[in-house]
């Protein structure tokens, strides 16, 4: 029978961080619908020859469902692409929506998100032993609505790892927020076009991060991460783990 449409996360940028799976899916596809406005085409890359490419940036959702139901109904294999991981603020519940509604059968493959390449990147640890054990991954209202539960304020209290996505047109506000909770002399990182070959990253206070967004003219393709991760002293001298600790056992370890 025909096969189920793909939902690939491209990761962050860098061809080479895509998943093999999503490579494997990208080779086999007869069509990808890729994300434009965020997806470098040098993911394409991976695509056999005569493979179809459409650009959703211009598109709205009605019109590129029914190229991919289209191409569905003709037998060929069509692939989705999303920039980073798809579950995250990629908006696929909705275009799986669609789909169930044709009866058209889909498969997702996760990918690299930006907040796990910048921490690469920056080549820190999130969840430090004793320091922080979490990280919120979140973004600030601005067209689309955020529930006043997961307010960037009501977040921002718990003082952990946290990364900002899609609110860089935001970065006064932002600011304040984050001086709240983590104070103004707080270190904090912006990522931009994370693992692609214009990757910046910056460090800064709380106090300084609106005048670094506005002096490096950053607007699109970065997350601001915040919390006692970025603490270069606490990254060396946080209390080991007891998973290596040699007077440690466990089911694998005596």
């Amino acid at each position: 029978m025909n096969n189920p449409v793909f939902f690939v996360g491209a990761g962050p940028g860098d061809p080479e961080l895509i998943t093999v799976k999503g490579q494997k899916a990208l080779a086999d596809a007869d069509l990808v619908i890729y994300a434009g406005s965020l997806v470098p085409e040098a993911l394409l890359q991976w695509t056999k020859e005569g493979c179809g490419h459409i650009s959703s940036a211009g598109l709205h959702l009605e019109e590129f469902v029914e190229m991919m139901a289209d191409a569905w109904q003709k037998g060929k294999k069509v692939v989705r692409l999303h920039t980073g991981d798809p579950s995250l603020y990629g908006a696929i519940a909705e275009q799986i929506a669609e789909l169930k509604k044709r009866s058209i059968p889909f498969r997702v493959i996760p990918g690299v998100t930006a907040a796990f390449g910048a921490a690469a990147a920056m080549g820190i640890e999130y969840t430090l032993p004793e320091i922080t054990q979490t990280l919120i991954l979140t973004r600030m209202a601005g067209r689309t609505p955020v529930p006043e539960s997961e307010s960037l304020e009501a977040l921002a209290k718990h003082r952990a790892s946290m990364v900002v996505y899609l609110s860089i047109s935001m970065i006064e506000r932002l600011g304040r927020i984050l001086a709240e909770s983590y104070g103004e002399d707080a270190r904090v990182a912006v990522a931009c076009c994370v693992s692609q070959p214009e990757e910046k990253i910056f460090y800064t206070t709380v106090k300084e991060l609106p005048e670094l967004v506005k002096k490096e003219n950053i607007r699109r393709q970065a997350v601001v991460i915040a919390g006692p991760a970025l603490n270069a002293e606490l990254q060396e001298g946080s209390r080991k783990s007891r998973l290596y600790d040699k007077d440690f056992s466990h089911e694998f370890r005596t």
